[in-house]
C-alpha cells in the first residue's frame, strides 16, 4: 500500500472524529477479551532500542528509563525523529490508530498497513486495553486537517516500526476512564487501577509539588530543621482517642500520636529553635469525608516568636507553594476572633464566600406579644438571631422549610421559624398576625429582607441558636446551589484567621468540669492570665485557627513554657494526672524558651485545592468510611497464637473462629 493510499484511508476513517486527551469524545474503543502473549515485534532494522535510550545522558522524566520521550511531550519540533515509547494502551480504533498513555499524557500512534507489518499490526490490534508496550517509531506531522488541537500532541502522531509487549493486561473490573462512573467502595478496593486516572494522578502530583515547595520555603529560606518524631508513643491526657499498640511487657502499651505535639516542644527545649516535619498522624476516631484515622500534617514550631509570626510565616508558606493554575492569593488572609465568628457565621470556621449573615434581631420584639419570644428575651443573655436567604421564596417550598425545621430540632434542640416574604411584600407566617407592622418593618430593615426573600429566626441562649442558625445558613447554600443558584464559587478561595479562642470549654458529658478547647499546652491570653485562677472559664487562649473555604485546614498557639503554669492548668483546671506529662514538666524546668507552632492540615488543604469531594481522593492508599482498608481487608483477625506474646486475649466475633481456623 502506498503512502497517498494510507492517507486517503485514514481520513476515511477519521473524518469528524478527534481525539481528546480526557478520553471523553472517544467512541466504540475496540476491547479485546483475550490474554495477549508478550511478544516483541520490529518491522525496522533502524529502530532505536530501548538500551541506547537508557543510556542516553538524561535529566527529567526521562532519565534512566527505557524511553527516549513520554507521552505528553512529542510536538511538530520533533518530527522525522525516531523515539521510544512506554505506557498504557488507552484505546484502539479500526485496525489504524492506538492511543498511548503514560501519566504525561496521550500520543498517538499510526499503524502502517502495508503487507510487511501485518505482524506488528496484528500485535497491537488484538492486545486488551490496559495492556503495556514499548514502541518504536517516527515522528510525523498528521496530515492536514486531522490534528487536534483539543490535545497537547494533537499535531503529531508516531509511525510505529517496533513493538514490544511487556504485560498484557487482564479484564479489569471498570474502565480507565474519568467519565466511568465508580463507587468509591470499587474505587479503593483496586486503588492501584484508580490511580491511573487523570484526576488522581493530577491530585497526587499537585500534592507533591506543594510539599515540595514547602519544604523549600521553610528549608531554604527560613531556616527550618526537618526532624522526624516517634510513631510508637505513650498515652497522652485529653484531645482525640488514640490508636494503642501492644508491647511485650504485660500490661504495657504503646500509642500512635495524634500529632507530634510534645516532640516539637521538647525540640523546641533542646535548641532546634525552627522545627518541621510531613507528619504521619492517628486518631482512632471514626472518618468523615475531611477525616481519616490515619492523615498527614505539616506541623511547624518556632521558639522566640508571637501570633503575628506565626500567622505571617504560614501565609508566605500557603503563598509560596500554591498552584500556578489556581490563580493568586493574596496575603495578609483576613483575621477574625472566635467571638465574632460565632455571633455572624454560627460556626468557628466560617464559609465567608458568601453572605447570608447571622444578625441580632432583638430589639425588634423587645415589646412583642409572641410568648416563646418573650421567655427567651426574659431570661439573662436570651436573644432572638436571624438571617435572611435571597431568593429563598422564590426557590424553597414547603417540604424544604419542614427539613430545615427538622434539621435544627433534631441537631440543636433548637425551634426555628420560618418568615417568607412575598412578592407583594406580604409575610407568610404563623407570626405574620402576632406581630405589628412596625415589628415586621423592623425585621425586614435588620436582616435586609426584599420581597422574595426568606427569613429564618430563632429564639434562645447565643450558644444555641447561633450554632442552629449557623448550620441551616451552609444547609441554605447547598440547596440553593442544588436548584442551580450560584452561591459559592468553586473557584475561589477564602482563607480566614480565627483567634481569641476560649482556653476551656466545658465538657459535653460533665458540664461542670472543664476540658481544653486545643490542648493543655496553649498559653492563655496575656490579658486574661488572672482569670486563670478566678474564671478560668473566661480565658481567651493563644490559640489561632486557619480556615479555607468553611473548612479548618489548621490549628495551633503559642504554647505554656513556663513549669509551674503547665502544672497547675493540668492538675488544677483540668483535673488531670500530671505523672503522664512529666517528662515535659520536667523539660520546661530545664530552661525552655518562649514557643509556639501550627499543625495544616495537608489532606484537607489539597482536597479543597483540587475540589476533591473528601480527603480519600487526594491520599494514595486512604481508608474507607469505616476506617477499613478495602484492598487488602485491613484490620484483619490475628490468630490467637500470635497473639500470647503481647499477653493478649480476646473473644471473637460469632463466626471468627470458623471463618479464619483460629482459638478462642
Amino acid at each position: 500500500m502506498s503512502y497517498k493510499t494510507g492517507i486517503l484511508i485514514r481520513r476515511i476513517l477519521m473524518k469528524g472524529i478527534k481525539w481528546h486527551h480526557s478520553a471523553r469524545l472517544a467512541l466504540n474503543c475496540r476491547k479485546s477479551p483475550g490474554i495477549a502473549v508478550p511478544v516483541s515485534f520490529t518491522t525496522n532494522s533502524t529502530a532505536t532500542s530501548y538500551r541506547q535510550c537508557s543510556q542516553r545522558s538524561m535529566t527529567g522524566h526521562n532519565s534512566f528509563s527505557s524511553r527516549s520521550h513520554t507521552c505528553g511531550e512529542l510536538r511538530a519540533l520533533h518530527a522525522g525523529k525516531q523515539v521510544t515509547l512506554c505506557g498504557w494502551i488507552q484505546y484502539q480504533r479500526q485496525d489504524l490508530f492506538v492511543i498511548l498513555r503514560d501519566f504525561h499524557g496521550l500520543t498517538q500512534l499510526f499503524i502502517p498497513q502495508d503487507e510487511s507489518s501485518a505482524q506488528l499490526k496484528e500485535v497491537l490490534c488484538d492486545l486488551p486495553l490496559e495492556s503495556v508496550v514499548r514502541v518504536t517509531g517516527e515522528v510525523r506531522q498528521r496530515p492536514p486537517g486531522q490534528e487536534n488541537k483539543e490535545m497537547p500532541t494533537g499535531d503529531i502522531e508516531v509511525c510505529v516500526r517496533s513493538v514490544e509487549v511487556l504485560n498484557a493486561c487482564r479484564r479489569l473490573p471498570f474502565e480507565i476512564k474519568d467519565f466511568v462512573k465508580k463507587s468509591e467502595s470499587l474505587r479503593m478496593q483496586y486503588r492501584y487501577l484508580d490511580l491511573r486516572s487523570v484526576q488522581m494522578q493530577y491530585n497526587l502530583r499537585l500534592r507533591s509539588q506543594m510539599v515540595m515547595k514547602m519544604r523549600e520555603y521553610l528549608c531554604n529560606l527560613h531556616g527550618f530543621v526537618d526532624v522526624e518524631t516517634p510513631t510508637l508513643f505513650k498515652r497522652t491526657p485529653g484531645g482525640a482517642k488514640e490508636f494503642i499498640v501492644p508491647s511485650r511487657e504485660p500490661g504495657r502499651f504503646y500509642s500512635l500520636p495524634q500529632s507530634p505535639q510534645q516532640f516539637k516542644q521538647l525540640l523546641m527545649v533542646g535548641g532546634i529553635d525552627r522545627y518541621f516535619q510531613v507528619a504521619r498522624c492517628y486518631r482512632d476516631e471514626g472518618s468523615k469525608p475531611d477525616r481519616q484515622p490515619e492523615f498527614t500534617q505539616v506541623d511547624i514550631e518556632m521558639s522566640f516568636v508571637d501570633q503575628d509570626g506565626i500567622r505571617t510565616l504560614i501565609e508566605g508558606l500557603i503563598q509560596h507553594s500554591w498552584p500556578e493554575d489556581k490563580g493568586q492569593i493574596h496575603v495578609p488572609f483576613p483575621c477574625m476572633t472566635y467571638a465574632e465568628a460565632m455571633k455572624y457565621y454560627g460556626t468557628d470556621k466560617p464559609d465567608t464566600r458568601f453572605e447570608m449573615k447571622l444578625v441580632d434581631i432583638s430589639e425588634a420584639f423587645k415589646h412583642t406579644a409572641i410568648g416563646f419570644l418573650q421567655d427567651a428575651l426574659n431570661k439573662p443573655q436570651g436573644c432572638v438571631h436571624a438571617f435572611c436567604v435571597p431568593n429563598g421564596a422564590t426557590h424553597f417550598k414547603n417540604k424544604d422549610l419542614e427539613v430545615l425545621r427538622e434539621l435544627a430540632k433534631t441537631q440543636f434542640n433548637q425551634e426555628v421559624s420560618a418568615v417568607v416574604v412575598k412578592s407583594d411584600g406580604i409575610w407568610k407566617s404563623p407570626l405574620s398576625k402576632l406581630l405589628t407592622e412596625s415589628e415586621k418593618q423592623q425585621v425586614c430593615q435588620m436582616t435586609h429582607a426584599r420581597a422574595g426573600d426568606l427569613v429564618l429566626l430563632s429564639a434562645g441562649q447565643p450558644q444555641d441558636v447561633c450554632p442552629a442558625l449557623g448550620k441551616l445558613r451552609l444547609h441554605c447554600a447547598e440547596l440553593l446551589e442544588a436548584r442551580g443558584v450560584g452561591i459559592r464559587d468553586p473557584s475561589a478561595f477564602h482563607f480566614l484567621w480565627v483567634v481569641d479562642f476560649p482556653l476551656f470549654l466545658p465538657k459535653e458529658d460533665e458540664p461542670g468540669q472543664l476540658e481544653s478547647a486545643h490542648h493543655p499546652f496553649t498559653a492563655p491570653h496575656p490579658l486574661d492570665a488572672d482569670l486563670l485562677y478566678s474564671q478560668p472559664h473566661k480565658v481567651r487562649g493563644q490559640h489561632y485557627d486557619l480556615v479555607l473555604n468553611g473548612c479548618e485546614i489548621g490549628g495551633g498557639s503559642i504554647r505554656i513554657h513556663n513549669a509551674k503554669l503547665q502544672q497547675y492548668v493540668l492538675e488544677e483546671t483540668l483535673k488531670e494526672d500530671k505523672g503522664l506529662l512529666s517528662h515535659l514538666i520536667e523539660a520546661l524546668e530545664s530552661g525552655a524558651p518562649p514557643h509556639g507552632g501550627i499543625a495544616l492540615g495537608l489532606d484537607r488543604l489539597i482536597s479543597i485545592i483540587v475540589g476533591a469531594a473528601s480527603i480519600r481522593d487526594v491520599i494514595a492508599f486512604p481508608k474507607s468510611f469505616r476506617g477499613h482498608d478495602l484492598m487488602s481487608n485491613a484490620p484483619d483477625f490475628v490468630p490467637a497464637e500470635d497473639l500470647k506474646p503481647y499477653h493478649i486475649s480476646t473473644t471473637w466475633p460469632a463466626g471468627a473462629q470458623k471463618n479464619k481456623g483460629q482459638e478462642p
